[in-house]
Parts: C-alpha cells; sequence; structure tokens
C-alpha cells in the first residue's frame, strides 16, 4: 500500500475542489474526515449543466474523481471517457443533494452506486503509471475494471472498461435502475422531494397518529399449502435476524426482535437511514450478509454481530456490509400505517425504499405460492413467507402470516455422545457421521428432538459401544465427546449445511432400527454448504454452442474436439476433480485470443452446478468455486470457453488437509534430459524412505511428481516435508537442481518447487489440457516412461484418449487413498541429512 498520506497533503490536495466552492452557498461536504474500513468507491449522477456520471475511487485519503458522459457500461467491448477532474473529500461519498443555481456544479446529485473497492495493484503507482485496475463490489457495478489514461487533453482523459467475467453484461440489458441507491430516487425526483413529501402526508392525513412507544414485531405460524390463495402474497423467507428500522428526523434506531440495540453493530444502515425520502418512517425487514451471488450466509452475519470493537465494526462494514431486506412498512410520516392492508402498505413502502442498496425493498409475488415455492426449493433457499395481502400488520402471532422452512430430512450414523449437563438426563447430544464412498465423515451434532425416557435408555446402548478413538473421517477435537463404534442409524431433520458442511439446527427425528450401515454406503451425501438435489431431479443439460470455433488454429481443433475428449476421459478426469474447488481459465475465442481467470462462478451459471462458498482471505471476500462432479459439470466448463482445468490439492470435506505433496520440477533453460534425472532421483528417494510417489507431465515444459499423503497431513506440514525433500535433492544433485526461486539466479538448473503446496493454491489436473500449440495434456506416466526417450510432447487432444484405450493400470492409482507411514518416512528422511 503506498504510505499513509499527511493531513497536510490531503489538505493540498483538496485545495481546487475548496477554490471551487463557497462553504456557505453549498450543501456539499467541504472538509474531509477519515473514516475506518477498507476503502470504497461512489457513483454519483449529477444533472448539471450537463447531466453526467462523477466516478470516484477512495485513496490517499482523498476520493479520485473522474466525469462520465455516460453511465459505466458492463459490455468489456465498451470504452467510457472518464474525464479526470479535481479530488474531492471522503465525505462526498455520501451527499446527495441539490446544488443551488449560482454555484459550481449547480444541479440535483444522487448516489446512483456506491460499495467496496478492491485494488489490484498498489493504487498510487497504478495511478502515476496511467493505468488502474480493480475489483467493484456495489449493488449496481461489481466484477474487474480498468482505468486506462489516453494522451489527449494533456492526460486528462481516461477510459473506464468493464473487463470480462460473470459480471459483464449488454448496454442493453437493464439490470440497474437509474436512481439512487440510498433514497430510490431519480435526478429528477429529488428536486422534488418536499413536494413529494407533502403529497405523501396529504394522502396520509386520515389515518391515526403514529404512537411514541415501540410497536411489537409481527410473528408468522407455520403453515401448509397449497399455495395458490386469492389476496395472497409470497416472499423469501430470509437467513437472518429480524430488524426494526425507526427514522425521525436524522436519529435512526435499529432493534432487534428481542428488544436489544442493533444501531452501533450496523453502523451501515444507520448511515443510509438518514438518507431515505421521508423525516418519519418504521421498516420491518430482515438483516443479511449477502454473497457475491445475492445468497445470504448466516455464518458472516453471526460474525458481524459478534464483533465487539469499532474498529473491526467499522471494517466489516465495508468488507462484510449487511443489506436490510424491508419488507413491511409500519409508519409513514408520523402516522401508523398497521391498520392498512398489506398490499397498500407495500405500495407505499416501494416509493421511500430503493429497489437496491444496503436498505432494499423485498418484492413478492402474488397468488402463485406454489410455483414461488417450487423455485425457492430450487434455488436452495431457506423457506417462504406467505402473507395476506388484505390483512393489517399482526400483533404477535398469527394466521395472516404463514412462513413455510424447507428443512431436510436425512439417515445418518451416530458415531459419539456428549456429556449431559445441567438437568439433562443421559446425554448432551448425538454425533453423526455419513458415507462418503465407503467412507464416513463427520456431520455434525444433534441435541435437540429427545425425550426424558429415550435419553436413558440410549446412554446405556451407547455405553456399551464406547471406542477409544473415533472411528470416521474428519473428527472435532472435542474434549466433552465419546466416541462409539458406528452401528446405530437415525434419521434428522435439518435446515442447511454450513460452510464446513456440518448440520445446520437438526432435531432428531427417531432411530432407524431398519436400516443397517450397509443400506447408507450406497446413499452417498453431498458434503459442503450447498448441497445440491440428486441428479435425478434436476435437468443436467448444457446448451452447447459455437462447437466449430477453432481453439487450436494451427491444429484446427475446435471446441468440439475439445468437448469429445472430455467425454472420453471424463471416468478418469472426474474422480480427480470431484469434491475440490475448480478454477478455470477461459479462452473463448481460442488460444490466441484473451483469457481471464475465473474463480467464482457467476450467478446466471446453471442451478444444478455443484457450489462450494468459501472465504478466500487473498480476496477477503467468499468465492462461490465450481465443482466439477460429472461429466455436465465438464461439459459446462469446456462450453464456457476453458481449457485447462485447476484444482486444489485438499477435498471440501478435508479443507486443510491435502490428498497429496506436489512436487514441480520447473526447467526454464535447464535441458529436460536434467528434469529426468531429478523426477527418478525423487522417486528414488521415496523408495529409501518408503513413501509411494507418482509422476505426470505438467503439459507445458516440466514433470510434476505427486506424493500421496491420505489426507494425514496441514498444508504447512505438507510444504516442510516438501521443502526438506526438495533439500536432499539439491544437496545430491547441487550442479542440476536448485530451490531459488529468482530466475536471474537459476541459471541452467531445474528448479524444485514446492511451494505450491498451500491452502488454495492449485494444481493442473491431470489429464487437462493446455492452452498452448499442439494442445499438450498433463498425462500420468508409469515409473518406467520416466526416461531419456521421454518426449511430453507425444501427449496431446488426439494422442491421450488413444493412449488410455491401451492403458491396463492407473498410473495414479491410490493417489486419492494411499495413507503411507509418514512418521516412519520422516525418521527416514531426516537420516539424510548431518547433525
Amino acid at each position: 500500500m503506498s504510505p499513509e498520506k499527511s493531513r497536510s497533503d490531503i489538505e493540498s490536495a483538496l485545495g481546487p475542489y475548496h477554490q471551487k466552492r463557497r462553504a456557505d452557498g453549498t450543501p456539499e461536504p467541504y472538509g474531509t474526515t477519515p473514516r475506518a474500513g477498507g476503502p470504497r468507491f461512489v457513483v454519483q449522477k449529477h444533472a448539471a449543466t450537463r447531466t453526467h456520471y462523477d466516478f470516484r475511487l477512495e485513496f490517499d485519503g482523498v476520493l479520485k474523481s473522474w466525469a462520465l458522459p455516460k453511465a459505466p457500461s458492463l459490455d468489456p467491448t465498451i470504452k467510457r471517457l472518464a474525464v479526470r477532474t479535481e479530488d474531492h473529500p471522503l465525505d462526498y461519498a455520501d451527499f446527495e443533494g441539490v446544488i443551488p443555481e449560482g454555484n459550481y456544479g449547480a444541479g440535483a446529485v444522487i448516489v446512483w452506486d456506491e460499495g467496496r473497492l478492491l485494488p489490484i495493484d498498489e493504487p498510487g503507482v497504478g495511478f502515476d503509471q496511467g493505468k488502474l485496475l480493480f475489483d467493484l463490489e456495489g449493488a449496481k457495478l461489481r466484477g474487474r475494471w480498468t482505468l486506462v489514461r489516453t494522451r489527449r487533453n494533456e492526460g486528462k482523459d481516461w477510459l473506464l472498461i468493464k473487463k470480462p467475467d460473470g459480471w459483464s453484461g449488454s448496454d442493453k440489458d437493464e439490470r440497474t435502475p437509474d436512481v439512487s441507491v440510498l433514497s430510490g430516487l431519480s435526478v429528477e425526483e429529488l428536486p422534488r422531494r418536499a413536494e413529494k413529501r407533502a403529497e405523501a402526508m396529504a394522502q396520509l392525513a386520515a389515518l391515526p397518529a403514529f404512537p411514541n412507544r415501540t410497536p411489537s414485531f409481527a410473528l408468522a405460524r407455520k403453515g401448509e399449502g397449497p399455495w395458490d390463495r386469492p389476496g395472497w402474497i409470497y416472499e423469501l423467507k430470509y437467513d437472518g435476524f429480524r430488524l426494526m428500522l425507526e427514522k425521525r428526523g436524522e436519529v435512526v434506531k435499529l432493534r432487534f426482535r428481542s428488544g436489544g440495540d442493533a444501531a452501533r453493530a450496523f453502523p451501515e444502515l444507520v448511515r443510509i437511514g438518514r438518507r431515505l425520502p421521508a423525516e418519519h418512517l418504521v421498516l420491518d425487514g430482515e438483516v443479511v450478509v449477502l454473497n457475491a451471488d445475492g445468497r445470504p450466509s448466516f455464518q458472516r452475519l453471526q460474525k458481524r454481530v459478534q464483533l465487539d470493537r469499532d474498529l473491526d465494526i467499522a471494517r466489516a462494514s465495508t468488507v462484510h456490509p449487511v443489506t436490510l431486506q424491508v419488507f413491511d412498512l409500519l409508519g409513514l410520516e408520523k402516522r401508523d400505517l398497521r391498520g392498512e392492508p398489506l398490499l397498500r402498505r407495500k405500495a407505499l413502502l416501494k416509493g421511500v425504499v430503493p429497489p437496491l442498496g444496503s436498505i432494499r425493498f423485498a418484492d413478492h409475488v402474488e397468488e402463485q405460492g406454489d410455483a414461488f415455492l417450487e423455485q425457492v426449493r430450487r434455488m436452495e433457499l431457506e423457506g417462504m413467507m406467505a402473507k395476506d395481502g388484505r390483512a393489517s400488520y399482526p400483533s404477535g402471532r398469527s394466521d395472516a402470516w404463514l412462513k413455510v422452512p424447507l428443512l431436510r430430512r436425512e439417515e445418518f450414523v451416530v458415531v459419539g455422545f456428549t456429556k449431559a449437563k445441567g438437568n439433562r438426563v443421559g446425554f448432551g447430544g448425538l454425533h453423526l457421521a455419513s458415507f462418503v464412498g465407503s467412507t464416513l465423515h463427520y456431520q455434525g451434532r444433534v441435541g435437540s428432538g429427545f425425550d426424558g425416557e429415550l435419553l436413558r435408555t440410549l446412554r446405556e446402548e451407547l455405553e456399551a459401544e464406547i471406542m477409544p478413538e473415533p472411528g470416521f473421517e474428519n473428527a472435532p477435537p472435542r474434549k466433552d465427546a465419546r466416541w462409539v463404534r458406528p452401528r446405530l442409524v437415525c434419521e434428522v431433520r435439518f435446515l442447511s449445511r454450513t460452510e464446513e458442511g456440518l448440520l445446520r439446527q437438526p432435531v432428531f427425528l427417531g432411530l432407524r432400527p431398519d436400516k443397517a450401515l450397509e443400506d447408507l454406503v450406497e446413499d452417498e451425501h453431498e458434503l459442503g454448504p450447498t448441497p445440491p438435489e440428486p441428479p435425478e431431479s434436476r435437468e443436467r443439460e448444457v446448451a452447447l454452442v459455437n462447437l466449430t470455433k477453432v481453439f487450436w488454429p494451427r491444429e484446427g481443433y475446435t471446441k468440439a474436439d475439445l468437448l469429445e475428449y472430455h467425454r472420453t476421459l471424463s471416468d478418469w478426469l472426474v474422480p480427480l476433480l470431484a469434491d475440490r474447488p475448480a478454477v478455470l481459465t477461459r479462452y473463448p475465442d481460442g488460444i490466441d485470443g484473451k483469457s481471464f481467470f475465473q474463480k467464482n462462478t457467476p450467478g446466471f451459471a446453471p442451478e444444478w452446478l455443484r457450489r462450494a462458498r468459501l472465504w478466500s482471505e487473498h480476496a477477503e471476500r467468499e468465492i462461490d468455486y465450481l465443482v466439477l462432479e460429472d461429466l455436465p459439470s465438464l461439459e459446462y466448463a469446456v462450453n464456457s470457453g476453458a481449457i485447462p482445468l485447476h484444482v486444489w490439492g485438499s477435498r471440501l470435506t478435508s479443507l486443510q488437509t491435502p490428498d497429496w505433496l506436489i512436487v514441480d520440477f520447473d526447467p526454464k533453460a535447464a535441458p529436460f534430459t536434467h528434469v529426468v534425472t531429478l523426477a527418478r532421483a525423487l522417486h528414488r528417494l521415496c523408495e529409501e524412505i518408503g513413501l509411494p510417489s507418482m509422476a505426470k507431465t505438467s503439459g507445458a515444459t516440466g514433470l510434476h511428481v505427486l506424493i500421496p499423503l491420505g489426507r494425514q497431513l496441514t498444508f504447512e506440514q505438507t510444504r516442510q516435508l516438501g521443502t526438506l525433500l526438495a533439500r536432499v535433492l539439491v544437496d545430491r544433485h547441487p550442479d542440476l537442481a536448485t530451490v531459488d526461486r529468482m530466475i536471474q539466479a537459476r541459471g541452467r538448473k531445474v528448479y524444485v518447487d514446492v511451494l505450491q503446496n498451500g491452502h488454495g493454491r492449485l494444481l493442473v489436473s491431470a489429464y487437462s489440457v493446455r492452452p498452448l500449440p499442439g494442445a499438450p495434456v498433463s498425462t500420468p506416466l508409469h515409473w518406467r516412461e520416466v526416461d531419456h526417450r521421454l518426449d511430453p510432447k507425444r501427449f496431446d487432444l488426439r494422442t491421450v484418449p488413444k493412449r488410455l484405450v491401451r492403458q491396463k493400470k492407473d498410473p495414479l492409482e491410490g493417489l486419492l487413498s494411499l495413507r503411507p507411514e509418514l512418521l516412519q518416512a520422516l525418521e527416514a528422511l531426516q537420516t539424510q541429512f548431518e547433525v
């Protein structure tokens, strides 16, 4: 990051801004207030002499600003002119108002979009060099963008360009309403704000005054369908906390359903609540933290409310901003609306809450409840709310508001229990596991749904089955756990799974004495944060396009050739990709065209694709990784232009413990024969210390050696083991090998790279095609093939399928299942070093 700017530097940068304005003549901010949290961006629509859009990025203590004649375009082929203007104070990011006539820039200003700014490179350096690259996380603008300076207009003219990614679109796509994300008003409506308020007050004059006491929340009962009911409306059931917002002038209060104050936890809602176009408002809604695709993350929300330090809260309000989904209006301009029909309340609500932004209108459908519920089920959301559109705001629980949660039921193996606490008898809860393939994996704990008699009798049965160690994968380190022999099967109802794949809100339904363990083995549970429906309940088809497009011009290989390759090799490739986050590199115009890296699965991708939502420390946000678990998933990847397929070394069910250690032999200027010599030397070393090892071509110039670990080491331990192996190789072959990362320091030595062993680090999958001339393939090899005659160029898009037809044994057999004696191997390896 650039060094922190001093107060004098900031004042100097704001000199042109102050020279153009009179503090007593304009409502615009005149100073600057330091703020905590990460940098922000804002786009303000400004109806000055000529209506334009002001694009502002926060860095160096100010808002760097550009004027755009037209709104930012989502189309990567369109370059928007952006004329550099004076720096603005940070306070300006919240400015929405009318600059009076006679002042510089007279006219209405609305906040057209705002959000988090994520610089890709150092912004100060990029600004000086004339090229800024950054990601935006706003209500309307998202994904990667660039600003490039031109030579025109003395260097003041820049170009704003959208980079191709899942957030790209067309200018004909009307996804973004041309209104403020703070007030929901257009620049034409903003000057009429007082007039609109007077009109609203006149319409509401006959209603009773809103009481001074705090209103109680309406509550819902559980309901059952059918749901196509005349006069009823249907809304999403949000995965968050109920929240009431009350605005009186500049004072905004937030209250949880429990009665607790929420204003300190969610300062962004207080800030934006002040901008809503009414002097008095009482709103009812649900506060959520949205992921990149707009889905609520309950875990992220829980982390927000647990923060206590003001600095942490301020940072989180930028990094993980909350959204208040407002679905009801109780009070407006000091009038009580609770006696009005729901549909009228929602019509009025739509006029005072924006359609997008941190406080937004929660839309609904009318009467078609069954179809709406089915769509909610397909999207794997929490559930649906059904409400009588003719009813007044309920007091307490009422049949006018019904909730329809979508809970799941599955059978699990009982693998342990916890001790009873307090007055409870028997045990506290049961530890559960389920089969993935033929291996049990931990699924979480269930503690509700038991009666007293079952607690006593089941505890006696479990006591007879106690084991000293857990008999399943990924056991949690719980001191109060008593592990038992996997024998009993039970049925559990639950809402969803967490990011770690554990059950959320489970309820014990009963034992299943009619089911044996082997009955559950064939029913493989999908683990992870968003478990998909069974394939047979979804259409898993890909609409293939542009199959004749040439991807490799010299060879004439087309997208159809690449697709057929993956179909032929799917039985070999899918086991190496399944249950792992995948990253695509897409070449929509072939290997000679532009490419881009895709980690996050776009929101428009088919619903049946499996996604894994994981937190990225590097990007400081959640990413929905694609999981390539079957042939249709592979067809989707190829159809999108993906050529190389990169995967994590660990599975979703054990993210911190990889399946393998990867040693990459990178020759650069060294002869390939040296790569072969070193790979065979590593193979011999592994045999000496009792480790299995397997080889594959990288698909480029080097070789990869994979050492199965059986998920017994963390990534840090894996890298340490790799470092020891590399040091032994360099000691034995000092003229051929090096661990020096600097290319200029390697000379003609082969770089032995073990740094790819890390959480989130990627490996090009075996059998993956590379975007290079000849369409080479990263191909597994038998060790007898790794000799001086080896030519990696022989393995390509055409030859590898034929090779697999002739092959009797998979060179990577055991990569995902072997569990070597690592302690014994490490002790043997340490003897290679002099004491």
